[in-house]
């Protein structure tokens, strides 16, 4: 089987399954033909079938399919159509031969299995494989029968009728509206929850029943609160600079220092020492005899 193909049928299932409640193992009902067409192909039927609906089967023949296939056992083929019918399970149709010398026609039998009651429903979740093509038509009216039969040694897995697929989209939206309640009464839960929250404490009387304002609605709206004006964002406002202390200049000449602050204590007199030339030209310089007591003075 092909990809696409397949996926598309693993879909099919699926929606049967979701809307219909088919479960594994799929309960799939075989007639005489497609017995017959599935031998002369040497095809593994209850192996395709699995391979079709994506899932474990029980195929399932009548007793008047077996009947007729016991009625053929004298043409080519015969006794081994025989043999893989007898591997499925029997389902009691309730056409005895006794009250039907003859087997009924498969659209008659399967007519009773599928929908004994004339409802239109497959109650039983019945998978039909039938070669009949009058038997399809006539199951493509009851709601939720999946059918199947076998085309040039393909088996082929029908699209969902109309009335299935109508059947589909009305749950579809029935769940979906279900859902949309659920989600509404949660949300009148959460506000009635928050708006009782206060109100337990308020309860004078000994049942404990609210009082009569706390119960009323309140209508009144609440009143705006007036806001001044919205300051700058912060976020766009330049940071202020943070001032750095002056570095200290190496190159400076130590005159620029600044002047050392003035004690209050009288400065020390310095003694100034003059030079041989003031000395030479300051007054008694012609008496060589005079600089001999300033001298020692000096040294002194």
């Amino acid at each position: 089987m092909r990809g696409k193909r397949s996926k598309q049928y693993r879909k099919l299932m699926e929606q049967f399954s979701m809307t219909f409640g088919f479960r594994e193992p799929y309960q799939i009902l075989v007639d005489a033909e497609m017995v017959k067409d599935a031998n002369k192909c040497t095809m593994d039927l209850t192996a395709r079938l699995q391979s079709t609906v994506h899932g474990k089967v029980k195929p399932l023949i009548t007793q008047c399919e077996i009947r007729k296939l016991y009625a053929d056992k004298d043409q080519p083929g015969g006794n081994a159509a025989i043999e893989l019918a007898k591997t499925f399970e029997r389902r009691r149709c309730g056409h005895h031969p006794d009250e039907y010398p003859k087997p009924l026609e498969t659209i008659e039998c399967l007519r009773s299995v599928v929908d004994p009651k004339g409802t239109g429903e497959n109650k039983h979740r019945y998978v039909v494989a039938s070669q009949n093509l009058d038997v399809r038509r006539m199951l493509r009216g009851v709601r939720g029968v999946p059918l199947i039969y076998i085309k040039r040694s393909v088996m082929i897995l029908e699209p969902m009728a109309d009335q299935s697929v109508q059947i589909r989209e009305r749950e579809e939206k029935r769940k979906f509206r279900a859902e949309l309640k659920k989600m509404t009464g949660k949300r009148k839960r959460e506000t009635k929850d928050e708006g009782d929250e206060g109100d337990h404490s308020d309860s004078d009387d000994e049942d404990g029943e609210r009082s009569k304002a706390t119960q009323a609605p309140t209508t009144e709206k609440k009143p705006k609160k007036h806001r001044g004006a919205k300051g700058a964002n912060p976020l766009s406002v330049k940071k202020k600079k943070t001032q750095k202390p002056p570095k200290k200049d190496t190159n400076k000449k130590p005159e620029d220092k600044k002047p050392e602050a003035v004690s209050d204590a009288p400065a020390k007199r310095k003694r100034r020492r003059k030079t041989k030339s003031e000395n030479a030209t300051g007054p008694g310089a012609s008496e060589p005899a005079a600089t001999a007591p300033s001298n020692a003075r000096e040294e002194s």
